[in-house]
């Protein structure tokens, strides 16, 4: 399997810089083509009082603006929309966009963003449950014919039609490291994802996927393995750190110099890693282009 990569947009513009966010994307994106296969959006309301973009907003704008690319959340938190609505909205994606949709979705944890917009925030096992449910409506309004009856422990549908069905049914990510999510993950996923892990962590996790698949008769292999974080390079480490002010280092990222970076990818690529959801941090600097371009990308793929 090839070795692809995904750009995670950033979550909003800069304070001050509100029109920023779209030019650069505009600039920069077109050198991206033939390099990422997908932009994608983090799906969260608040970070402080930073400007902050909606998931769902943005991936509808972002598949009529950029066509040459992919789109996804990474990952829509199951608590933020009916799970009947998830679907909807998804096959209407899909369909206008051409097939270009990939669905992510994840049980929820930004306990801050849920007091502030309302949200109840039930306590994890129960907010897996409910992932359980959305994933259970979500797959059955893009593949059953005809109207959709489900009554799950949280969430219920009776008589819901979802026209049209997707075409094809997009590919579903189950993003998180636990052993109930990744339960979920072998039972409906096409893919799994790992967010700011290391490869040491990584492979642990793996290990448990692979467990996971054994008990439920899938083949492991049929469960593609993906991650995401933030990719930072500079001529040496230290800079690349400074470009986060130090939350990114080598512990929670992938950071360094190209030379550490391709290194750092190549561990994860032989754990059978063959999609990296990235945000680059820097993207509109030229010689981070530069870099990322012509010395990270190539050895990697």
């Amino acid at each position: 399997m090839s070795i692809d990569f995904g750009l995670v947009l950033s979550s909003g513009p800069r304070k001050q810089h509100l029109q920023a966010w779209l030019d650069d994307l505009d600039t920069h994106l077109p050198e991206l083509v033939g390099h990422f296969k997908s932009l994608w959006m983090t799906d969260h309301f608040v970070w402080d009082d930073e400007p902050t973009f909606e998931a769902w907003t943005v991936m509808a704008f972002a598949a009529a603006r950029w066509p040459q690319f992919d789109i996804g959340p990474m990952v829509l938190g199951q608590s933020y929309r009916n799970p009947a609505l998830v679907a909807k909205m998804g096959a209407t994606l899909q369909t206008l966009s051409r097939g270009r949709l990939i669905m992510a979705l994840g049980a929820g944890w930004k306990e801050d963003e849920y007091h502030a917009y309302g949200y109840p925030y039930p306590a994890p096992s129960v907010r897996i449950e409910q992932l359980a449910d959305t994933l259970e409506i979500v797959k059955r309004m893009w593949t059953e014919s005809g109207p959709v009856t489900y009554h799950g422990k949280h969430y219920q549908v009776t008589a819901a039609y979802c026209e049209p069905k997707p075409d094809p049914v997009p590919q579903i990510i189950v993003g998180g490291g636990g052993a109930k999510t990744m339960a979920l993950a072998v039972r409906y996923a096409d893919w799994w994802n790992l967010p700011d892990a290391q490869a040491a962590t990584y492979a642990q996790r793996l290990a448990t996927l692979k467990d996971l698949c054994e008990s439920a008769g899938r083949d492991p292999r049929s469960l593609r393995s993906t991650w995401f974080g933030r990719l930072a390079v500079a001529e040496s480490e230290a800079a690349a750190v400074a470009l986060s002010d130090g939350r990114w280092t080598r512990q929670n990222a992938v950071v360094g110099t190209p030379a550490q970076v391709i290194e750092h990818l190549q561990e994860f690529a032989a754990l059978g890693v063959s999609y990296f959801m990235v945000e680059v941090l820097n993207l509109p600097n030229a010689e981070t282009r530069a870099m990322l371009l012509e010395e990270v990308l190539p050895k990697i793929a």
